[in-house]
């Protein structure tokens, strides 16, 4: 791969399947980078390729791949989303840039194993530490007789509160991932009270077992087989919108849980970092180093160390892949009990990641408030991007004037236009496809940023009378880049974006629009994944299961992963 800098016009080199493999087995930093959008991605990637779609590279670039001379391999399916993205990368100032040889089909070709779905290096690790490790399971059928019959037990749900809310086990408790080691005494304070944990699939029931066996907790503890999956593949009820959750831990059992995590952590040959080497690493030269707060996000928010990122525990380890963009990057975790950092680095050091767990902090150094915002570059500047409040907006779509913002106190700008109707206004949601499908601006057509181009033939078609262009996004940020695009295709029309975005629109009062009467672009900016809401064939969550199965199979086929079991 090639160190010399790139200009965003310049050809950028080829990088073969065999280089990439070679600084995956050497433990380089690297970036693989699959350009494409989440479905298409999900459908087939190597292992450690890194779903960073061309449409939101100026928003996640930066905090995923933090240092700007990180080796960066990129590739699409023939789409030409590649070179158009190494550009992009190029105009963000990273500087070895490389086209992976023949792309997606290249790596085939070369004999490179190809995986489907998200976030599976963890998934393929979680089935090696169940196929090596034996963690205790239970079905579906077994959990609901033990409940039928009054045992006592308790049921941990190891996902995200709003997983959970959406659909639970009867009587479960929401205790994400990285809690559970510092909760479960205090869920069940008597050491014959058995423990299930689960999730909708597999990986977090069966991480989430595991790390209380391994913590040594005296309770009987078991994976729910399958999670949710299993459990409606049964035949058994969910329960819906629960809202149960862990309370305060004594200062006892945090104590004694710290202990166990520690000795944890220790197995698992994980670093320690002191606050002084955490400043020196930050500014090394050649090495991309991540901080992850694993707390709670409401904790996060009351109080952090400043430039950390929030990332709790049991997602960090679930979703490693979107997190850590640079394989053989160097991670700190921090938290403030010495659990959930030492219990998440445990993992993160059997997936083959330099991880270290901050300690010695200061009473006061969780001194930065709120829930941060990822770094992205200044927004485009153009006299030929206007901005419009959602109050104007809302005037043109309606039957009043049609008119450009006005020093009026609803916009930026001059010229009142013709008069017209709503008609006169396209409306253009580069959001996410679902949020746009539960609710945006009335009359606003759903496009893929990385479709723009294709799909303003079939909008103008479609509104012939219409005398200006409006992009909106979630916080109108991606509008704004969306907007400097638009206006180098040379639309005719002028191009306003949404000052605030949809978010801004709601906070007004203003009414939304549900449903898919206007998507120009495929909604493929999001893969359903089988295990998640309430209304999945089962034929989709039988064929998961099953792939879950073979991961093991496959990371013997793959053979970079480097992962090992304690």
């Amino acid at each position: 791969m090639d160190h010399a800098a790139r200009r965003p016009g310049a050809s950028f080199p080829q990088c073969s399947f065999e280089q990439v493999r070679q600084a995956l087995l050497g433990q380089r930093e690297i970036a693989l980078l699959d350009v494409r959008e989440e479905a298409p991605f999900a459908e087939c990637h190597p292992l450690f390729a890194a779903n960073l779609p061309l449409s939101r590279i100026e928003l996640e670039a930066w905090s995923r791949i933090p240092r700007r001379d990180t080796p960066i391999v990129v590739y699409d399916d023939g789409e030409g989303l590649a070179l158009r993205a190494a550009r992009r990368l190029a105009e963000l100032d990273y500087c070895d840039i490389s086209l992976l040889e023949g792309g997606l089909s290249g790596w085939r070709e070369a004999g490179g194993e190809l995986f489907r779905d998200v976030n599976v290096p963890s998934k393929a690790f979680g089935e090696l530490v169940e196929a090596q490790r034996h963690t205790p399971s239970l079905s579906a059928q077994e959990v609901q007789a033990l409940l039928d019959s009054g045992t006592d037990l308790v049921v941990l749900d190891a996902r995200r509160f709003d997983e959970y809310n959406t659909m639970s086990i009867p009587g479960g408790v929401s205790v994400p991932g990285a809690e559970l080691a510092l909760r479960v005494r205090a869920l069940a304070p008597d050491p014959a009270t058995r423990v299930i944990v689960n999730c909708a699939g597999r990986t977090r029931s069966i991480i989430g077992a595991q790390s209380l066996v391994n913590v040594g907790i005296p309770n009987p503890v078991a994976a729910l087989r399958n999670g949710t999956i299993g459990w409606t593949l049964a035949g058994q009820v969910l329960e819906r919108g629960q809202t149960r959750r862990f309370g305060p831990v004594d200062a006892g059992l945090r104590r004694e849980a710290a202990q166990r995590a520690r000795a944890v952590a220790d197995r698992a040959r994980v670093g320690r970092a002191t606050p002084a080497q955490l400043a020196a690493w930050r500014s090394e030269p050649g090495r991309s180093t991540f901080v992850f707060d694993v707390r709670t996000p409401e904790e996060y928010v009351a109080g952090h160390l400043p430039g950390s990122t929030s990332a709790p525990g049991g997602q960090l380890v679930q979703e490693t892949d979107h997190s850590v963009a640079v394989r053989g990057a160097r991670i700190v975790l921090v938290d403030d009990d010495g659990v959930r950092a030492n219990m998440s680095a445990s993992w993160l050091a059997q997936m083959n990641w330099e991880v270290h767990v901050l300690d010695g902090l200061a009473a006061d150094a969780l001194s930065e408030t709120g829930p941060g915002a990822p770094p992205i570059p200044a927004l485009p500047q153009s006299p030929a991007i206007e901005r419009i409040s959602a109050q104007a907006l809302a005037g043109w779509l309606g039957a009043g004037e049609a008119r450009r913002p006005s020093d009026d106190g609803t916009g930026t700008g001059a010229a009142t236009r013709a008069a017209g109707s709503g008609a006169d206004t396209v409306v253009l949601d580069l959001g996410p496809s679902a949020s746009h499908l539960r609710g945006h601006v009335p009359g606003a057509w759903f496009v893929l940023r990385s479709q723009l181009q294709d799909a303003l033939g079939s909008i103008r078609a479609a509104c012939p009378g219409a005398l200006r262009w409006v992009l909106v996004s979630p916080d109108g940020l991606l509008a704004h880049f969306a907007a400097a695009e638009l206006i180098a295709l040379d639309v005719p029309l002028p191009v306003f974006v949404l000052e605030g975005g949809t978010a801004a629109w709601q906070a007004a009062g203003l009414p939304m629009e549900a449903g898919d009467a206007r998507l120009a672009s495929a909604p493929i900016d999001r893969y359903r994944r089988p295990y998640e809401g309430t209304d999945n064939p089962v034929a989709a969550m039988q064929g998961y299961l099953e792939w879950e199965y073979g991961l093991v199979d496959q990371l013997g086929r793959d053979g970079t992963h480097g992962f090992f079991v304690i």
